[in-house]
């Protein structure tokens, strides 16, 4: 069954990026020996990938992938990104990148279908997952918590959430792992329990 998965790394305080929308703090962690693995293993259960302009632009800008488009390929390899936003936004040569705007459930909807089985990425930012989460549309955290204080920067997830179950915690180089599933809420539950 296909999973919605927010997986991302955090400070301790609760920030996906800083104030300048920086992740040049997390680079500066030890994410541990095993990470390319994990993330290998956790790519090759993803069917599609979810993102937010401001995501998709510090990829493009921060990894030269503009210049470089073979990089992309080479994380994510054939599958289907979307990416929100309200502007024009480059494309990547070879890539299979769908820009949207507007209401996240339709573009739920096309994602599972896309996914089949595989799961799907909420890449980030916060604001974003929190509106998939509005809707009920989130399964699954994992956050990679780094041993930083940003301050201040955008938040992990800007909404109230409630109702998560621990499933796991692991230590990884500097960082540790938390995995956590997500009860059922929002419209979508409530509609399942009427």
């Amino acid at each position: 069954m296909t999973k919605t998965q927010y997986y991302t790394a955090t400070s301790i305080d609760g920030f996906i990026a800083d104030e300048n929308n920086s992740l040049d703090w997390l680079f500066e962690q030890d994410p541990g020996d095993d990470n390319h693995d994990r993330f290998r293993t956790f790519m090759a259960a993803v069917g599609a990938i979810v993102m937010g302009a401001t995501t998709y632009e510090w990829v493009l800008d921060h990894e030269h992938v503009r210049n470089e488009p073979a990089k992309w390929r080479e994380w994510y390899g054939d599958t289907p990104a979307w990416v929100f936003g309200h502007r024009d936004l480059p494309s990547i040569p070879g890539a299979d990148v769908r820009f949207v705007a507007g209401d996240v459930r339709p573009v739920h909807e096309a994602m599972t279908e896309a996914a089949g089985d595989a799961n799907i990425w909420l890449v980030g930012g916060g604001d974003l997952v929190g509106q998939f989460a509005d809707h009920g549309l989130l399964d699954e955290i994992i956050l990679g918590v780094a041993p930083v204080m940003l301050g201040a920067g955008a938040p992990l997830l800007p909404r109230r959430l409630s109702g998560l179950r621990l499933e796991g915690a692991r230590p990884s180089g500097t960082m540790i792992e938390l995995r956590y599933t997500v009860a059922a809420e929002g419209p979508a539950a409530d509609a399942e329990g009427a």
